[in-house]
């Protein structure tokens, strides 16, 4: 009857009687497959009261299932004479170009390992995200965020898993990798009419006060890092510079300061400021303003109508 039946399609479809077998053989499997999953999964909903457990189990089965459907199906389709190592070796690139992203992500590891971008206790940041390195695991690694809607440098709690492939395609910004210190800047504005030279006198006392100890420390540093990279700078002691804005003159403190301590450390020199200036009434802070000119009243001839 089965014969027959072979026939009848094979002279209405042109299908030969291989093919029509493969076939035939490979809906019942799939359905065996499917009706075997059902009942796994019944088992497991009802031995488990743990949703936790359930969803592993679950996905595990999962894993388990995809694999044995794609191996039946190379069985039954593929010719009789290929051995299980020649359908493992061809599952094997499957996964290999279905899972590329794990394996550039355990490249990732292993240049990490290698050339060492950065290790747990760094600071660094790719694109938009930063934060310190809390973990580093064959296919990611693990950051304490910093930043986002946080003012400075502060934790947001937040931690963030990223694969390692990123470090073969993004830049990676190092904070305390070679010289540990990063250069701060800390504007001040004050208005045209203050004695702006004092001002910047008294701006640079602070910034020194505030850098007296890391000073001497920063220049062994450097020397440690330009062992190792090309860095080098004239002048590590702060510095105060000038320019002038649209609502005063503006005096910029630059300094060198730890990556940690750079929220710490602005908050001190602040303070020192606003306890300095409030010393000085020939000292105001600069914001913007609209004046009106009134040639009368400052003592100046009218302007005449034209």
């Amino acid at each position: 009857m089965l014969e027959k039946f072979i026939a009848w399609v094979k002279e209405i479809s042109g299908l030969d009687a291989d093919f029509q077998s493969k076939l035939l053989i490979s809906i019942v499997s799939v359905f065996i497959l499917w009706l075997l999953s059902w009942l796994i999964k019944r088992i497991i909903w009802r031995n488990t009261s743990n949703a936790v457990s359930r969803y592993r189990l679950n996905k595990a089965f999962g894993y388990c299932y995809i694999i044995l459907f794609i191996l039946v199906l190379l069985r039954i389709w593929f010719r009789p004479s290929w051995s299980i190592v020649n359908i493992l070796a061809l599952v094997s690139a499957a996964m290999t170009i279905a899972l590329q992203d794990l394996v550039k992500s355990f490249a990732g590891w292993i240049y990490i390992l290698t050339k060492r971008p950065f290790c747990v206790g760094d600071r660094i940041q790719i694109e938009d995200i930063v934060g310190d390195v809390i973990d580093i695991s064959a296919f990611n690694f693990t950051l304490n965020e910093i930043g986002k809607w946080v003012q400075a440098d502060q934790s947001t709690g937040r931690v963030m898993h990223i694969p390692n492939s990123v470090v073969l395609s993004k830049p990676i910004t190092n904070f305390t990798e070679g010289f540990p210190y990063i250069w701060t800047e800390v504007p001040v504005l004050v208005t045209f009419e203050s004695d702006w030279k004092n001002a910047k006198k008294m701006l640079l006392k602070i910034a020194e006060k505030n850098c007296e100890k890391l000073t001497g420390h920063a220049e062994s540093k450097l020397k440690e890092a330009s062992k190792k990279y090309m860095i080098f700078y004239h002048k590590l002691t702060p510095i105060v510079y000038t320019s002038v804005k649209d609502s005063g003159v503006l005096l910029t403190m630059r300094l060198l300061v730890e990556p940690r301590r750079r929220c710490g450390c602005e908050e001190a020199i602040w303070e020192d400021i606003l306890t300095e200036f409030a010393e000085h009434d020939n000292i105001d802070f600069a914001y913007p303003t609209q004046r009106f000119y009134d040639n009368l009243t400052e003592g100046k001839p009218a302007i005449k109508p034209s």
